[in-house]
């Protein structure tokens, strides 16, 4: 039974490899502009910030954004925890800093951007997005097919 549960947690681990959130804007550009992927970038208050948190648990949790991303997504998150446990590192918070200064400057939580390989923006989305996993995965493909 142990080695059953093993294996079913490796082939998890293997289908959400992809889907993990990078932190450094840089690294993330340059995988997206090696694998020709759009990159989607997430401004969220982790510790703090409800409508993020939901966004996290229904949206980006979910399957059907998680499929989708994993093939033509680089996906980035910059995080502003406010607990002092969950405080970034100084260069993290810098770096954190300059994304906020460049894409969302309003300062929205969350604020979700999707952007070209080259860091131009396509699209911007500010809070929880009602419509649901499915439709907003839905409408980033839409977006991309319309960028080719």
């Amino acid at each position: 039974m142990k080695s059953f549960l093993a294996s079913v947690f490796i082939l998890l681990c293997s289908f959400t490899a992809d889907s993990e959130w990078q932190i450094d804007f840089l690294q993330a550009q340059k995988k997206a502009q090696n694998e020709h992927k759009y990159i989607l970038l997430n401004f969220s208050g982790s510790d703090w910030c409800a409508p993020c948190m939901r966004m996290k648990k229904e949206i980006f949790l979910s399957k059907d954004f998680i499929g989708f991303s994993e093939r033509n997504l680089v996906l980035i998150n910059a995080d502003f925890p406010r607990l002092k446990r969950n405080q970034l590192s100084k260069s993290q918070q810098k770096a954190n800093d300059d994304l906020a200064e460049r894409y969302n400057k309003s300062g929205a939580f969350p604020c979700t951007l999707l952007l070209d390989e080259n860091g131009n923006v396509i699209k911007v989305w500010e809070g929880f997005q009602k419509q649901g996993a499915a439709l907003f995965t839905s409408e980033i493909k839409q977006l991309i097919g319309a960028a080719k």
